[in-house]
């Protein structure tokens, strides 16, 4: 059985249909529940930590970054109004072309930013960074070590990646969250050892550099940045 490909059918679904309409929501400055806000606070900080991570390198103009999952544009915006060069890409027709619209409408110039639908295993080229968040908690284990691989063999000098990590804590909370009626259900997720995460970008020649930990009551998330040796 090819789970890769059933559970990118099933991702490129559902944010193509309902899934769409409620993470626009999020992502966005509408009305959401107490869930959704949370999820929407704690999404953004993540956000905030990269984006904060890479200004504090002082390198970020004329930079080539590949923003893998883009969504609706969330990270590649605010890295484009820095100066960089922003290829971003995500499964989901519908969540790229959301990205544009507000790309048009944030930036002044947008021709540092290409958006295009496409999913992670075909992305090609080279760049100096390679992003990729909260992608890897819709797929396995075994899915997302070839993401992260393929991922890593676009990368000429860093890969940072965020996952929900796998701790008895969030375990039971995923599960109390499922009995959740209507928008506030958990969406289909899996987390992720940190070890194994690690183990991954250390067999592709890359070291952590820098580690944070986005912790709200309904959102985690590990992220690392990864440098090459």
């Amino acid at each position: 059985m090819n789970t890769t490909t059933d559970d990118k059918t099933i991702v490129k679904d559902y944010f193509n249909a309902t899934g769409f309409d409620r993470w626009r929501r999020i992502y966005g400055d509408g009305e959401v529940n107490k869930v959704q806000k949370d999820i929407r606070l704690g999404h953004q900080q993540t956000i905030d930590t990269v984006v904060a991570w890479l200004k504090a390198d002082g390198n970020l103009a004329n930079l080539s970054i590949c923003d893998a999952g883009c969504g609706v544009g969330s990270l590649s915006i605010p890295l484009a109004q820095e100066g960089a060069k922003i290829f971003a890409s995500d499964i989901s027709e519908k969540m790229v072309t959301e990205a544009q619209e507000r790309a048009q409408k944030a930036l002044k110039d947008a021709s540092n930013v290409t958006f295009a639908v496409q999913d992670l295993e075909s992305l090609t080229g080279n760049y100096h960074t390679v992003i990729c968040l909260d992608v890897l908690i819709h797929y396995p284990a075994e899915d997302a070590e070839k993401m992260i691989k393929h991922l890593a063999s676009l990368s000429e000098s860093r890969l940072i990646l965020s996952f929900a990590p796998k701790t008895l804590c969030l375990t039971l909370l995923k599960k109390i969250g499922e009995f959740f009626p209507g928008p506030s259900k958990t969406t289909r997720a899996y987390q992720h050892k940190e070890k194994d995460i690690i183990q991954i970008l250390e067999q592709n020649g890359f070291t952590i550099q820098r580690k944070d930990m986005t912790s709200t009551r309904f959102y985690y998330s590990r992220i690392l940045e990864a440098v090459k040796e």
